[in-house]
């Protein structure tokens, strides 16, 4: 923001600057990281078949888990 004409320093945390200094040596990381994401969390698409056999197989949950009759 600019006042008077005078510009203040933009602020960078200790943080973001070691961030972007890892980033700069190491330009890989992005991509492991992106890779890990898709090992662990991206799923392939259901086929409407599999959608509908999963629904027809799940067992309904009983509203209290813990009383036993």
């Amino acid at each position: 923001m600019a006042i008077l004409g005078l510009s203040a320093p933009v602020y960078e945390s200790e943080v973001t600057q070691f961030l972007k200094d890892l980033k700069a040596h190491h330009p890989q990381i992005e991509t492991q990281q992106q890779a890990g994401r898709a090992l662990l969390w991206d799923k392939p698409p259901r086929s409407l078949d599999e959608q509908s056999r999963q629904a027809l197989a799940r067992v309904p949950q009983r509203p209290y888990v813990y009383q036993s009759n």
